[in-house]
């Protein structure tokens, strides 16, 4: 561990409880993504605003770079989807679907919750999914029929079947009309059924890797991208939950609503969240 600035800055230790190449070269992106990562936080670099709470900064699009460089290295011809600069189909047979730094904004502020989110889709399915904390060197892990993963270790989600023994957590989409509002009245019904509490820590892909790590019973935002949730996903499927748009349809790899749940929960969280679901959605 290295302190900067007051920071504290873990070496990467890359964990390898699974070993199909395509996680391996996952890993091998994200160091790379997360050390880039860690060089700016905390730091004076230049923000690009996509709007005043939607930013982009010279770290995301850095890190994105140096992800590519290991994909393209490792698997020259395959297509490669992201958030910044690159916009290849995820209909191809194999695609790349990457985030570098999910979590801008806590990033721009300084809050250390922020990750790096790579998964590897093979004929639009994910079937290789890592999500990496760089300020805590954690990894979240899965491979189709391999099982999820936390570090080294086996995970699988709650055991909770009623919403009065959970924890749910929760998004904002960047929306600050119908959509935001639709949220906090989704959130004030599931505090009437007794939820233990709301979390909203800021990036998506950690927060879905809870839902799997049994932190949370349950996760929605009513607006995701795919590089936000492609990695995730998997990992929540192979710790044994379930997840979907808000409205119960599978999820198909473009902007969409999403839930997560250790399936127990998903009908009575869709069923208290639905109806507060903006129709554009």
């Amino acid at each position: 561990m290295a302190i900067r600035n007051g920071f504290c800055y873990h070496a990467a230790m890359i964990p390898q409880p699974l070993d199909t190449p395509e996680i391996q070269v996952a890993q091998q992106a994200a160091v790379a993504a997360g050390k880039v990562l860690q060089r700016y936080f905390g730091t004076d670099f230049q923000i690009r605003g996509k709007q005043s709470y939607n930013l982009v900064s010279d770290a995301d699009l850095e890190a994105e770079r140096a992800i590519v460089a290991v994909i393209r290295t490792a698997f020259p011809d395959h297509a490669i989807l992201s958030e910044e600069e690159y916009t290849q189909t995820v209909l191809a047979e194999h695609t790349w679907v990457i985030d570098p730094l999910d979590g801008t904004n806590n990033f721009a502020h300084q809050i250390p919750q922020f990750g790096v989110s790579i998964a590897y889709l093979h004929h639009g399915s994910p079937t290789a999914g890592v999500v990496y904390d760089p300020m805590r060197d954690e990894w979240y892990l899965a491979a189709r029929g391999q099982g999820a993963f936390h570090n080294e270790s086996p995970i699988g989600v709650a055991n909770h079947e009623r919403l009065d023994q959970t924890m749910v957590g929760v998004g904002f989409y960047y929306d600050r009309g119908a959509m935001m509002e639709g949220t906090l009245l989704a959130i004030r019904d599931l505090f009437r059924q007794n939820i233990h509490g709301i979390r909203r820590f800021g990036a998506a892909s950690i927060d879905l890797c809870w839902v799997a790590d049994g932190k949370f019973g349950a996760f929605f935002e009513f607006e995701l991208s795919p590089w936000d949730y492609a990695a995730a996903m998997l990992v929540v499927q192979e710790a044994g939950g379930q997840i979907s748009t808000c409205r119960g349809e599978p999820l198909r790899m473009v902007r969409s609503s999403v839930l997560a749940s250790n399936g127990k929960l998903h009908s009575i969280v869709r069923q208290t969240i639905e109806p507060h679901l903006p129709a554009s959605c």
